[in-house]
């Protein structure tokens, strides 16, 4: 297994006057990214830049290959119609911080 950092732009229907958990299907999204995360494909996730409104999303996404991530992710109600994915790229990882780790069971 590998990681991969995913990168979600807007997609064709993005309302940009509304704010991101007021999109159409955001339950259903919100669910299904729920879902990958409670059984670890997905890591980390979430907007990019100071206006979590306006901005793409980030995943660190763990799967066999970029085939897989894609496949995972095709399944998202939101896949090229509320969020479009702009690029998929292996990560390794050299660095890990045990703080991740302890801030995980803080938070869980």
């Amino acid at each position: 297994m590998a990681h991969y950092l995913v990168r979600l732009g807007h997609g064709p229907e993005w309302n940009p006057g509304l704010p991101r958990s007021a999109q159409g299907g955001w339950t259903e999204h919100a669910a299904f990214m729920d879902a990958l995360t409670e059984r670890g494909a997905v890591l980390l996730g979430g907007p990019l830049g100071e206006d979590v409104n306006t901005g793409d999303a980030l995943l660190v996404v763990v799967a066999e290959d970029e085939n897989a991530v894609r496949a995972l992710l095709a399944a998202d109600p939101w896949d090229g119609r509320v969020l479009s994915t702009t690029s998929v790229e292996r990560w390794t990882l050299w660095l890990r911080s045990p703080a991740l780790a302890a801030s995980a069971h803080a938070n869980g």
